[in-house]
This record gives C-alpha cells, sequence and structure tokens, in this order.
C-alpha cells in the first residue's frame, strides 16, 4: 500500500504517453500553428540536450504581452517583462542619464546605452541579470557578450557611474576593457546579450506553452487547500465576494477566504443525513451543490446528496436550503426543502451533478442506477426517457406548477409533450455522468458561451467527454465511446445518438472526470483549453477546438520539470487520485486530488493551475473581492507540498534600483554670486537673535513675552495687531508696549514701502511679509527669486526683517535698561511705595510703632557696624599690599564669581541705589549686605545687556537704519506702575 501511495504522489514522473484521440478524424497528428519550415528547422538546428527555455522577469513572474504599446523600449511591446509604466520609468532614467553627457558623448553613447537599460523588458531579463538563481547576486547591469561589452565600454564606459551605485563597477569601467568586460560576461553565452536574442532554442516558440519532446504541455501548480477528506467539489458563490466552498464526501462544505484562510465552522454540516462508508471507491454521499444565479439577493442553493430510507431503500435527494440570516458562512440547517428524490437501485453510479446554466435553469445530472451494463429494463434505463436515471434533467426552481411539484418545467424542454417521457429530460443516454461545467465564452468574442461539458465515465472500454445539448441522446448503453457496446440498440436505425467530442482508450486511464475550458486572465495561453482529468491514473488533459470544422484535438498536459517550473511557490507534482475540478469567481482554474480515496481520508488537496511560459499583464486580473464578515475564528493556510524552489530560499533579489541621478550644476558664476551674498548677509542677523535670546532668559517674564515676540513674527502672514500683542508680552504692560509696537509697525511699513517687488501694496507687505528669524536660506532663495537687479529686493526684504529685528531688540534694550533702573527702585522700596508704607506707620498703635522703629534702627545700627568692621579689614589688607584691592569693594559670598567689570558695575549700580534710597524712603536706611548682593546680580546682566546692545548697534550702523527704540521706549518704561514693579 505505501508502493501505492509513493506512487500517487508524482504521477508526473512517467512522462506523457500518446493519448489516443477517438475520433475517426483525428486519428492523425497535425503539427500546431507554427509554419511546417519553421518546424523542420528548429528540428534541423537542435541539439541532443537542447537549452530549456525559461523566460522570466526580473518580478520572478513570466513574461507576458503589453496591454499597451511601449513608448521607449518598443522592441519588446510583443512579448517582455515591461508594461507602460515600467517602460517610462526606464525612459526618464535613460534621460536623466543623458543629460548628464555632453553633447559628443549623447551622439556616441546613446543608442548602445538605450539597448542596455532596456534589457529590463527582455522576457530572459532574470537570466542577463543572474536573478534565476538562488545563490548568485544579482547584478545591476545586464550580462553583455564580450563583443558588445567592448564596444559599449569605448563608447559609454564613463557613464556606468550614472547606471549603478556599485563602487566596484564603477572603478573597473575606469580601467581597462578586459577587466570591466571580465565582470559583465555571463558564464551562459545563451544568455549574454545580444546573444539571447539569436539563439533558436530560446526564441523559437517565445510565449507559447511549454512542450517537451513527446509534444507535452508543461504547466505548473499552486497549492491552494490541503487536510481534506475526499474534497468532491469546489465552487464560488457568484457573489463578488471571491469565497470558495469546498465540499467533502462526508457531508461537511467549507468556507476559504480569498486570502486563503478558512472558516473554523463549517458552512454546512449533512453528515448526519448522507450516507457514505469509508470503503475505497464508495461513490455514495454529498455529491453535488449549485448556488442560484441571484445567491447575493436571495440567499438560496441546492444539494444532491444520498440517502438511506427505513434502512432499506437507497436514493438521491436534491434540496433547496438558504444561507442564514445572522452568518453569511453558514447555512441555515432548518431551511432544507426537498425538490425531488430519486430510487437508486444500485449503490454505484449516482451521478451528482447540480448546475445552473446560463439560461437560468438547475441542470441535475443522473447516473443509470448502478451495476454493470445497465441492466434495467428491455433498454437500461438511460434510453428509457421515462426515467429519470441516466439523464440530464432541467428543471426551473423559481416557479412552481399546479401539480404540486416544488418546481416547474421549462416550456422549452424538449419532451415536454412526449407522453412517454418525463417532461424534466432534457438530455438522455448517458452513463455515469460525473462532473459538468459551462462555459463562460471567450471574454473577447464571447464564443462558445453556455455551452455545457460533461466527462461521462465509461464500461470497459471508453472515457469520453460530451457537450450536451437540448433533447441528445448520447448512446449509452447502445454504444460507449465511438464502439458498440449493444450490438443490437447499437445498429437501430432510430437510436440517432450525438457522438461524443472526445474519447479515449483503458489503456490511458479508466475513469474520467470532467474539466472546465479555461476562460481567465492570469494564463492566457490556456484560453479556451478544455483541461480534464483521469481519477484512476493521474492523467490531466486538454482538448483544444479547431474552429473552423468543430474538431477537438488531443492536447497532452504533463507537469514541468524543475526548470520550467523555477517560479517562487510552484510545484510539479500533485496527488494520483483526481476527483473533481474547479473554477473560481475569476475564471482561473483547479483540481481536487487524493492520494488514498476514502471518505475518511485527510490527504485531499486543492490545486492550481498555472503556465509558467506567459502571464497576463500585471494589474489587468487584480480583484477587489466584497468584504467578508467572519464571526468565528479563521484558520491560516499552511502549504504541505514541497514547491520546487525551497520555501527557506528566496529566489534571487529585487529588480535593479532606480537611481536618483542629482541634477547637474549652474554652469554661470553669477547664480552662485547672487545666492551666497544673501546669505553672508543673513548671518549676522541670525547672531543678533541669538544674542536677543540670551539676554532675555534673564527673566522668566520677559524670556516668555521675546519667545512669543519670535514666534509670531515669524508668520508671513501676521497681521501688524498680533506685532502689537507680542511687544505687549515683552514689556508687561499692555498700554506702554502698543505704543512702542505701533511705532515698530510704523517702522516696518515705512521701510517695505519702498519694496515694491516684493509686493503689490505697502500695508500688504506690513501685515503679510516681515518674517523676523528666517532662515538664512528662505533668505537666499527669496533673494534669487525676487530680482536680479541692483536694488536686489530680497536684500530689501531682509532690510525689512533685519529693521523689525531692531525695533523688537530696542524695545527689549529699552525694558532691560528700565528693569536695571528701576529694580534698584524695587529693592530699596521692597515692593512698597513710601506713601504706603508711611500710611501703614501712621494706622500702627503708639507702642507698636515705637516698638518697630527702636527694632528697624537697631538692625540697621548693627549692619552699619558690620559694614564698617568689613571696611577697615579690606583697608588693611590693601595697605599691606595684596594686588587687585578696591577700596570701596563689597566683598561678596564666596559662590559669586564676577569679573572686575561686572564688580565696577555693581559698585556704581550700588552708588545710585543709594541716592534712589535716600529720595524715596527719606529717614530709612536699606540694608546695604542685600542691596550689595542684588546689585551684584544686576550687574552680571548689565554685562551681557551691554554686550548685545554693542552688537545691535553695530548691526544697525551697517545697515543704516534710523530707528530711535532705546530713546522713544526708555521714557514710557521708566514710569511704571507698582503692580508692574513687583512683578519685575
Amino acid at each position: 500500500m505505501s508502493s501505492t501511495r509513493d506512487a500517487a504522489l508524482h504521477p508526473g514522473g512517467a512522462g506523457c504517453a500518446v493519448l489516443r484521440a477517438a475520433a475517426p478524424s483525428s486519428s492523425k497528428k497535425t503539427p500546431r500553428l507554427p509554419a511546417f519550415s519553421l518546424v523542420l528547422s528548429v528540428m534541423l538546428l537542435a541539439r541532443v540536450q537542447p537549452a530549456s527555455a525559461h523566460p522570466q522577469c526580473l518580478d520572478f513572474e513570466p513574461p507576458f504581452q503589453p496591454h499597451w504599446h511601449l513608448e521607449f523600449c518598443k522592441q519588446y511591446e510583443e512579448f517582455g517583462c515591461c508594461d507602460q509604466q515600467t517602460d517610462n520609468t526606464i525612459a526618464e532614467r535613460y534621460w536623466d542619464t543623458v543629460e548628464q553627457l555632453e553633447v559628443e558623448g549623447q551622439e556616441l553613447c546613446a543608442d548602445m546605452l538605450k539597448e542596455v537599460m532596456c534589457q529590463e523588458c527582455s522576457p530572459y531579463s532574470a537570466h542577463l541579470y543572474d536573478a534565476e538563481d538562488p545563490y548568485t547576486p544579482v547584478r545591476e547591469l545586464p550580462g553583455l557578450c564580450f563583443d558588445f561589452c567592448t564596444e559599449f565600454h569605448s563608447k559609454c564606459g564613463h557613464v556606468v557611474k550614472y547606471l549603478t551605485e556599485n563602487k566596484r563597477l564603477q572603478d573597473t569601467a575606469e580601467r581597462d576593457t578586459s577587466t570591466f568586460c571580465a565582470l559583465m560576461d555571463l558564464s551562459d553565452q545563451d544568455y549574454c546579450y545580444p546573444n539571447v536574442l539569436k539563439t533558436q532554442d530560446l526564441n523559437g516558440n517565445l510565449g507559447q506553452v511549454v512542450e517537451d519532446r513527446k509534444g507535452c504541455l508543461q504547466l505548473c501548480l499552486t497549492e491552494v487547500a490541503n487536510g481534506l477528506r475526499n474534497p468532491v467539489l469546489m465552487l464560488h458563490s457568484g457573489d463578488e465576494t471571491h469565497r470558495m466552498f469546498i465540499a467533502e464526501q462526508l457531508g461537511f462544505v467549507w468556507v476559504y477566504l480569498h486570502d486563503g484562510s478558512r472558516v473554523e465552522q463549517p458552512f454546512l454540516d449533512m453528515s448526519g443525513e448522507v450516507v457514505t462508508t469509508p470503503w475505497l471507491g464508495d461513490e455514495r454521499g454529498f455529491l453535488g451543490m449549485a448556488f442560484h444565479p441571484k445567491y447575493r439577493v436571495n440567499g438560496r442553493f441546492f444539494i444532491y446528496y444520498s440517502i438511506e430510507v427505513n434502512s432499506k431503500v437507497e436514493k438521491v435527494r436534491i434540496s433547496e436550503m438558504k444561507v442564514s440570516d445572522h452568518d453569511m458562512n453558514m447555512a441555515d440547517p432548518y431551511s432544507e426543502r426537498v425538490i425531488l428524490e430519486i430510487d437508486e437501485p444500485a449503490a454505484n453510479h449516482n451521478g451528482g451533478q447540480l448546475l445552473f446554466g446560463l439560461d437560468g435553469y438547475l441542470y441535475i445530472f443522473t447516473g443509470d442506477g448502478g451495476k454493470a451494463g445497465d441492466p434495467f429494463g428491455k433498454y437500461g434505463n438511460a434510453q428509457n426517457k421515462s426515467a429519470l436515471l441516466g439523464k440530464a434533467l432541467r428543471i426551473d426552481v423559481d416557479l412552481s406548477d399546479s401539480s404540486e411539484r416544488p418546481y416547474r418545467i421549462p416550456a422549452d424542454n424538449p419532451f415536454i409533450h412526449d407522453p412517454g417521457a418525463r417532461p424534466e429530460v432534457y438530455a438522455y443516454g448517458v452513463r455515469n455522468m460525473w462532473r459538468c461545467s459551462v462555459d463562460r465564452g471567450d471574454p473577447v468574442s464571447r464564443y462558445g458561451r453556455s455551452r455545457i461539458f460533461c466527462g461521462d465515465v465509461g464500461q470497459n472500454r471508453f472515457e469520453e467527454i460530451d457537450i450536451i445539448v437540448r433533447g441528445g441522446n448520447y448512446g449509452w448503453r447502445a454504444k460507449e465511446g465511438f464502439e458498440c457496446f449493444d450490438l443490437k440498440l447499437c445498429h437501430n436505425s432510430s437510436l440517432n445518438d450525438i457522438l461524443p467530442i472526445f474519447a479515449y482508450s483503458h489503456h490511458v486511464g479508466k475513469s474520467v472526470t470532467g474539466g472546465y475550458v479555461y476562460r481567465g486572465c492570469e494564463s492566457p495561453n490556456l484560453n479556451g483549453l478544455y483541461l480534464f482529468g483521469d481519477f484512476m491514473n493521474g492523467r490531466i488533459m486538454a482538448l483544444e477546438e479547431d474552429k473552423t470544422t468543430g474538431v477537438w484535438k488531443e492536447r497532452s498536459v504533463c507537469m514541468g520539470d524543475k526548470t520550467t517550473c523555477s517560479f517562487p511557490g510552484l510545484i510539479n507534482h500533485h496527488h494520483k487520485f483526481i476527483i473533481s475540478f474547479a473554477e473560481d469567481e475569476a475564471g482561473e482554474l483547479y483540481f481536487l486530488a487524493t492520494s488514498y480515496p476514502s471518505t475518511t481520508s485527510p490527504f485531499g488537496t486543492v490545486f492550481k493551475f498555472m503556465d509558467p511560459s506567459r502571464r497576463a499583464p500585471p494589474e489587468k486580473c487584480k480583484r477587489k473581492p466584497l468584504p467578508v464578515k467572519v464571526k468565528g475564528k479563521k484558520l491560516p493556510f499552511v502549504p504541505r507540498e514541497l514547491t520546487v524552489l525551497e520555501t527557506n530560499e528566496k529566489p534571487t533579489r529585487p529588480p535593479p534600483k532606480n537611481m536618483k541621478l542629482i541634477t547637474k550644476p549652474p554652469t554661470t558664476s553669477r547664480r552662485v554670486q547672487s545666492t551666497t551674498s544673501p546669505t553672508k548677509v543673513t548671518t549676522s542677523p541670525t547672531k543678533v537673535t541669538t544674542s536677543a535670546a540670551k539676554v532675555t532668559s534673564s527673566t522668566t517674564k520677559v524670556t516668555t513675552s521675546a519667545t512669543k515676540v519670535t514666534t509670531s513674527a515669524t508668520n508671513v502672514t501676521m497681521s501688524a495687531t498680533n506685532v502689537t500683542t507680542s511687544a505687549t508680552n515683552v514689556t508687561t504692560s499692555a498700554t506702554n508696549v502698543t505704543t512702542s509696537a505701533t511705532n515698530v509697525t510704523t517702522s516696518a511699513t515705512n521701510v517695505t514701502t519702498s519694496a515694491t517687488n516684493v509686493t503689490t501694496s505697502a500695508t500688504n507687505v506690513t501685515t503679510s511679509a516681515t518674517n523676523v528669524t528666517m532662515s538664512a536660506t528662505n533668505v537666499t532663495m527669496s533673494a534669487t527669486n525676487v530680482t536680479t537687479s541692483a536694488t536686489n529686493v530680497t536684500t530689501s526684504a531682509t532690510n525689512v526683517t533685519r529693521s523689525a529685528t531692531n525695533v523688537t531688540r530696542s524695545a527689549v534694550n529699552g525694558t532691560t535698561y528700565a528693569v536695571n533702573e528701576t529694580m534698584a527702585s524695587t529693592v530699596a522700596l521692597k515692593g512698597k511705595s513710601p506713601e504706603k508704607k508711611a500710611k501703614e506707620k501712621n494706622t500702627l498703635k503708639p507702642w507698636r510703632k515705637s516698638k518697630i522703629t527702636n527694632k528697624q534702627e537697631a538692625t540697621a545700627q548693627k549692619k552699619k557696624n558690620t559694614l564698617q568692621q568689613k571696611s577697615r579689614e579690606e583697608s588693611k589688607k590693601t595697605t599691606a599690599g595684596k594686588p587687585g584691592g578696591e577700596k570701596d569693594k563689597v566683598k561678596p559670598k564666596a559662590k559669586q564669581t564676577a569679573t572686575d567689570n561686572s564688580k565696577t558695575d555693581s559698585l556704581k549700580a550700588s552708588k545710585r541705589l543709594k541716592v534712589i534710597t535716600i529720595n524715596t524712603k527719606k529717614k530709612k536706611e536699606i540694608p546695604q549686605r542685600k542691596a550689595a548682593l542684588k546689585q551684584i546680580k544686576l550687574g552680571k546682566n548689565n554685562t551681557k545687556m551691554r554686550e548685545s546692545a554693542t552688537e545691535l548697534q553695530a548691526f544697525m550702523n551697517k545697515t543704516n537704519f534710523n530707528v530711535k527704540g532705546n530713546r522713544t521706549m526708555r521714557n514710557p518704561l521708566q514710569v511704571k506702575s507698582k503692580k508692574d514693579t513687583k512683578a519685575l
């Protein structure tokens, strides 16, 4: 038994025997479409072991015929690896490269460069770029034959640096020709360019289905589903969800989604009703299913299965069911409505096919009742039109008639008026039709549309393929295939039987499995081929119609060899027992097979056909399935079959990168000068901005306000009102800063009025364009784009920006100066005015006033004595000759490390503080130690402020701006309210 399984796993190894064409007129084979002279020349040029043609693109897929013509790489518009989008991409890269060349270089190299770059479109581009081998690094340039490479290097060697980032190729391109061409050469000279165009073995039948030396068509497969128990059918629901429903002989129907996963719960479970056994070859069970053409609207479908009544009578039942109202992936188990039941006299020949024709009627295909030779009655069930066995029945399930049948008889049924026939009969004389299909017709011409193909299993000698026609008699039991079975019935002149389109003997196979005419999109070469198989020996066959004569010719089908199927995910073997064929919603073909034909054997697998020699253009076959709402779990698909390329191997690398070439630099020096000059101009304002940021960091409030001003000023479209508001935040006084901001706005308006090229209106300039913190790059680009005249508009715009900056910084400087002046007052007053303190003094009780006065005077006298003592100690140190001493200096704390200049400034501020203190506090004194510490801190800030003010003044002198920000802002800032003073 194990040896039988091994043989079943690899049926293709036995080769492809020439099948017997049963039609008398087709007993002699004729050549295919290519001219006889071409065939003869190929035979004469053929080697003992000819090169195996394996066209492949850089995306690891077969070549194709572009849907539209190519504008650039026109030599490959009939067949190649480029669609219009890829062709345009190559053209852009080509012209970008050519632009880098001088005129002489273009004339010398342009044509040859185009040839090389267009090899990405060659049907053998994978070979040219070494992309067919999973171990060899892929080239960034195609393989060139030595002679062509020598010429290319001499003309285009300097272009290689624009075609690749590979340093090795770039370096060798600068050296001698032999070194460069040694890298560009291929080990297989048949595939290097341009030899690949001249090799007859590679170009003789390019784009056609690959054939071996016996004429067997080599196809490949992909695995779609597995782990099924005798899968008897697979079909789609036609509702644009692209789901596939796979039925097992046991009575389970599973839903497979478009992404390959399976819904965990079955769509239908009829296992409790279906009669079947685990015996090998048991023909009973769940046998057929069909979705109503309007299933998306009405949710109706029909099933065909074997039942047993009272454990005695066996029947086949045809029932209607509906999908659940709550789950689109589950049938309603209580919705079954019996349409028809037919008694079965034996356990075999149960038929089992259900399908809807394009006319909207339901077709039912039954077996002849079983046993051998149809022994029932004088002529057998098949020739008896009053019996429903051995027939093709047609009914209308959308209506019912007056006889209480749950269906109606179509008015054009052939025997509706024959009293000796059942009105349901559409055709008769069939033995046991196993798997029928409806031809969709040619996608363009619609030729063949609505034809019904069936495979009729034979008795002892022949298997046949029939096309079902209205009222047709297909001969059984009078005939089997083209030969007589019952001599007496066979010679009856009234037989008038319809011959099969094809039949083969039991030397080839013993149980036909009907298939489909391929009308899909992905494999154009297969269009019009009728693909079918044999259950017993696992052979796949094909029929091709001669449209002029209507004769069908056999085409043997083999699994491609390892070279032919060297694509990712492809396999070249399948299980032996072919149970059924299937078609998805897009027209692609599949078949269902198992290695052990038992209802309990979980070795059933679904395979999909794939033509490795040609595919459809990209994007043409893309599907957009409707969303499917899954309520339960989804089980992901896990493949089991061994692929030609191992799953852990990445078959090469992605296609060559699209090089991003750098734009050529400007050829004139004027453009460089015009762009660099404003850059230098913007350097100084940047430093000023940085200095201003440092200045404003002295206090939290001023920093926050200055940041708001800077942020608002960077917005080109900020209005003058926003500028005023920002200035208000800087000075923390709404009234005073509004006046200053008005001055800033007025100054900016006056300056920007002169820049007529920058804006069409002085008002628009004031309200929309004054970018204070514009970066050097933006200023450079603005200066280049606005004008190149003597009065550079960009410079004017920059001056406008810097004017606003200076005005703002002047406001900050004035604010800082006012802070310095008022800080002393703040320290002296301790946040309270003399009048308020006098008022508080007067409101105190006499004993309280006396106590406070005495305490303050004692504290002041104590601190005064301490300062005098320290002054005398400093004088002693100075007289002792210690350098750097100063008489008037107040010694700060150890943690304060101010510079000499800061100390000098602090002493000056201290003197100024004494004067203010005498005038404001009158008879009271300020603790000298605390005031000194405050003034040291202010001295540090004053030093930084003076440095920033110096830089601002230098910039103002340089730009010749007549802005008097400090003078205009000083007076209003000096007069502050008590609340403002406290805030500072």
